[in-house]
């Protein structure tokens, strides 16, 4: 059991999530994209938001500015979070913007808001899950694109559900998280996305 909690940690890491979102959006939206555009989005999301990021990660560990990948401590997570909001910044004005595909551009808004949000939480040193900031945004775009393009992702819902819980039950269970840490968590993740609901629904 505490081998399929620990592997849960990294299977939903919240590295993957915009990925996902991007994935999910371009299976579920009724609108005609290129095919070459969305290769091209795709191709360029996983360069920026996976491989990057883990590239950066090992130059961080090699100065000795992080320990784990999982970023434990409060102190290691505040200079990650700083290069995660430039890349997702970076990815708004070069491959997202929002004269192009509104609901992922306001989608990575909601990203770079509740990673700013969670900084500012670092800086009184306060560990926010990232894995619950991750996975609640991720649920709640999935769910506000179900209502847009009225469509039934009843059984998706229910299993991200239970990702959801998983991803909870893991991290208490490693003692990564205390349960406020993983509530505050989802909350970052989540009222980002819905207060943006407004702007592209």
């Amino acid at each position: 059991m505490n081998h399929i909690l620990k592997s849960i940690s990294y299977i939903f890491h919240p590295i993957l999530m915009p990925l996902l979102g991007l994935v999910f959006y371009f299976s579920k939206t009724p609108r005609f994209i290129p095919e070459p555009v969305m290769k091209a989005k795709v191709f360029s999301i996983t360069i920026l938001t996976i491989i990057l990021p883990i590239l950066l990660f090992y130059l961080l560990k090699t100065i000795n500015k992080v320990d784990s990948f999982h970023l434990e401590t409060v102190k290691e997570r505040r200079l990650p979070l700083i290069i995660n909001s430039l890349i997702i910044t970076l990815i708004l004005i070069r491959v997202l913007p929002s004269n192009e595909i509104p609901e992922l551009y306001f989608f990575f808004i909601g990203i770079l808001i509740s990673t700013i949000t969670c900084f500012a939480l670092a800086l009184i040193k306060f560990k926010a899950s990232i894995h619950m900031i991750a996975s609640a945004g991720f649920f709640m775009f999935a769910v506000a694109l179900a209502i847009h393009f009225k469509i039934n992702i009843n059984g998706t819902i229910a299993l991200m559900s239970i990702i959801i819980g998983a991803i909870a039950t893991s991290r208490l269970h490693l003692k990564a998280h205390t349960p406020l840490e993983l509530v505050i968590g989802f909350f970052v993740g989540l009222i980002p996305q819905l207060i943006l609901l407004n702007y592209w629904m």
